[in-house]
């Protein structure tokens, strides 16, 4: 184990993954990010001492330097959709991810990957957007040779896409979305993380990955075969985007009138905004085929971790059985 890689945000939904896949390389992982104390899951991904949970501030130079010092790669899993407070846009996805990849470069780093987003564009409607490609011009100023990731809508076991919407048919008969139009790419996390591993082994070279699954349909038309996975009958009502702007103006500022106590992570203006735009391949960068990689199909996945949420949970299958037998 003399290779050492540093995974900002190795404890989120993404990282996580990362940092098992660098593990079973044989790798010794720093897992940085905020709360370390929450992070103690990963040292289970290695051997004893192999994998070990660290603070990091990534808005702080000296903090960014001592879990990079010695590091042979860099990998940024690190976002938001704070648009306010100390940890907003600007500061994690732009000047943070230049911070990492500058004082990755000045620590001797040889390899970064950088998790952006598909529809990332400085030209963009969306902050979000704006602030993703932003992140990546940062990045490619001090790594040119870095690996930067489009993934669009990741699902898996700890998603906050389709575990959200699942939790949903509980308690209300209609689902009302805003872009029920919109086109979704959905990519597997854990084909992510073997994209991102191959950046980091160097087995695959830098440059611009746009992700998304074999899999592309309407927003809508997404939620459709979740209902059907957790075999749940609810109508799918895709609402008109004036009502979304003016729920989320009112969430967003209930927000900023409660000093930040209340946090809107319902819906805001610009998710509003991001959800007027298709976020699909664009077949203008490179992506999984470039990587040799095969990407996992939704229908393959969600019923392994979304049961919990049909009416008999893990009994559906002998309950649905239980009915063809004769008396």
């Amino acid at each position: 184990m003399s290779k050492l890689v540093t995974i900002f945000g190795g404890s989120g939904f993404v990282g996580r993954y990362v940092a098992l896949r660098m593990a079973q390389q044989g790798w010794r992982v720093r897992v940085a990010g905020r709360r370390p104390d929450e992070a103690g899951f990963v040292r289970t991904y290695g051997v004893v001492g192999q994998v070990e949970p660290v603070f990091c501030n990534i808005r702080d130079d000296d903090s960014v330097r001592a879990v990079t010092r010695g590091a042979d790669a860099v990998v940024n899993c690190v976002g938001t959709f704070d648009a306010k407070g100390r940890n907003n846009f600007e500061a994690v996805q732009v000047d943070g991810a230049g911070r990492i990849a500058r004082i990755a470069a000045e620590e001797g780093a040889l390899r970064m990957v950088h998790i952006s987003a598909i529809g990332a564009d400085a030209e963009a409607e969306s902050t979000y957007s704006r602030t993703k490609a932003d992140g990546e011009a940062a990045v490619l100023a001090h790594m040119p040779d870095a690996m930067i990731l489009r993934p669009s809508v990741i699902f898996g076991a700890e998603d906050q896409f389709y575990n959200r919407f699942a939790n949903m048919t509980k308690f209300t008969p209609i689902l009302g979305i805003f872009g029920g139009t919109t086109q979704f790419q959905p990519v597997w996390v854990d084909d992510v993380a073997a994209a991102a591993e191959k950046g980091v082994l160097g087995t695959a070279p830098g440059g611009i990955y746009e992700l998304g699954g074999p899999d592309k349909g309407s927003f809508a038309d997404l939620l459709r075969e979740m209902l059907g996975v957790i075999q749940r009958r609810r109508a799918v009502a895709n609402l008109p985007f004036f009502v979304g702007q003016f729920m989320a103006w009112v969430l967003d500022g209930v927000q900023t009138v409660s000093l930040g106590l209340v946090h809107n992570s319902m819906l805001t203006r610009d998710q509003v905004r991001a959800l007027r735009v298709d976020n699909v391949v664009s077949g203008s960068e490179k992506t999984f085929a470039d990587l040799g990689i095969e990407p996992v199909a939704v229908e393959a996945v969600l019923p392994d971790y979304l049961w919990p949420y049909r009416p008999s949970g893990q009994y559906a299958a002998i309950k649905a059985s239980a009915k063809n037998l004769k008396i």
